[in-house]
């Protein structure tokens, strides 16, 4: 996998963004961090990840797959760490 690709879509006052953050960052994964409240204009892209709900973090791979606020077993199962 392409790591250079990840975006997480998220917000600096939501528990869960940190958390996945936290655990990108502890394995050196590199991501392009989106805050949606400054950049409101990707709610809109989250949105259509999440069927209409706004849901995050939502972390989009190079794949194209993406996962909305997964636990850190399932981030670590899609990353192979």
């Amino acid at each position: 996998m392409n790591w250079n690709t990840i975006v997480v879509y998220g917000a600096p006052w939501c528990g869960d963004c940190h958390r996945s953050r936290r655990l990108l960052e502890l394995h050196e994964v590199p991501f392009q961090w989106i805050d949606i409240d400054e950049q409101p204009e990707y709610q809109e892209v989250v949105r259509k990840y999440n069927s209409g709900k706004q849901i995050i973090p939502t972390i989009v791979f190079d794949d194209g797959s993406f996962l909305s606020e997964p636990t850190d077993a399932q981030l670590k199962a899609k990353l192979g760490i």
